[in-house]
C-alpha cells in the first residue's frame, strides 16, 4: 500500500476519494489547492499524486510543467475531458489521466497499475485473510499450509474482492470485472462462485452479503 495525496479543491471529491483509497489500504493526505499542494509534497513525501487540474493558485498542469512533484507519479483527475487536455496532461508526463464522474474500482484498479510501474512492483506478499492465504502473483491460496485449487474464475473473483477490500460490489460489476461486459447470463452465477469461495477457503466471516447489492470483502 502506498502513501498517496489527493489534490482536489471540492471537497467532497476529495473526501469521497480519501475514503475508497483508505478503504484498500492506502494513507493518504489532502490538499485543497496549488500551494497546499506544493507543502504536502515536501511534508508527506507521497508515492502517487491524484491531481486536479482546476484548483486556486497553482493549476495541476502548473504544479507539473514546473516540477512541483519530482520523480513522484501524478495521476490528473479531472473535469476537462477534451482530447486536446488529456494529450497535454500525459506530454506533461502524467502517468495517467482520468475524467469526471469516475467509478471508484476503476481508480483504484489505475492507481495501483501506477504504482505496479513507477515501482516496478508485483503482487509479491501474501494477503493473509482469516486462515487463508493467497499470493496473487502466483495466483496460489493456501489454507493450513495445504494448497487450496481454485478455478481461474474462482480466483479471478477473489483477486477482485481483495483489490477492492472493504468496497460493496453489486453483483452486476463483478459480472463485469470478472466474466467481462459482453457476459450473457444470470447474476445468480456471481453468488454460486461466492458459496464456494467462503467454502474452500474459510472465507465466511469475511466475505460478506451487501443486501440488495452485492458482496464486500472485509478485512
Amino acid at each position: 500500500m502506498a502513501k498517496i495525496l489527493i489534490v482536489d479543491d471540492e471537497k467532497a471529491i476529495n473526501d469521497l476519494l480519501l475514503l475508497n483509497l483508505s478503504l484498500v489500504g492506502h494513507t493518504c493526505c489532502q490538499a485543497f489547492d496549488g500551494n497546499g499542494a506544493v507543502d504536502a509534497i515536501n511534508r508527506f513525501k507521497p508515492e502517487l499524486i491524484l491531481l486536479d487540474v482546476m484548483i486556486p493558485y497553482q493549476d495541476g498542469f502548473s504544479l507539473v510543467e514546473n516540477g512541483a512533484q519530482g520523480d513522484i507519479p501524478v495521476i490528473f483527475l479531472t473535469a476537462r475531458d477534451s482530447v486536446a487536455d488529456k494529450v497535454k496532461g500525459l506530454r506533461l508526463g502524467a502517468d495517467d489521466y482520468i475524467t469526471k464522474p469516475f467509478d471508484a474500482v476503476e481508480l483504484i484498479a489505475r492507481v495501483d497499475a501506477v504504482l505496479r510501474r513507477a515501482y516496478k512492483s508485483s503482487e509479491q506478499s501474501d494477503f493473509i485473510i482469516g486462515d487463508a492465504v493467497i499470493n496473487i502473483s502466483q495466483r496460489k491460496a493456501r489454507l493450513d499450509n495445504n494448497e487450496v485449487e481454485l478455478t481461474n474464475r474462482e480466483f479471478e473473483l477473489l483477486e477482485v474482492l481483495i483489490k477492492n477490500r472493504n468496497i460493496a460490489l453489486s453483483r452486476q460489476k463483478l459480472l463485469d470485472l470478472v466474466w467481462g461486459y459482453d457476459y450473457v447470463g444470470d447474476t445468480r452465477t456471481v453468488d454460486v462462485h461466492i458459496t464456494k469461495l467462503r467454502k474452500k477457503l474459510r472465507l465466511e466471516k469475511y466475505i460478506k452479503t451487501v443486501y440488495k447489492l452485492g458482496y464486500r470483502m472485509e478485512v
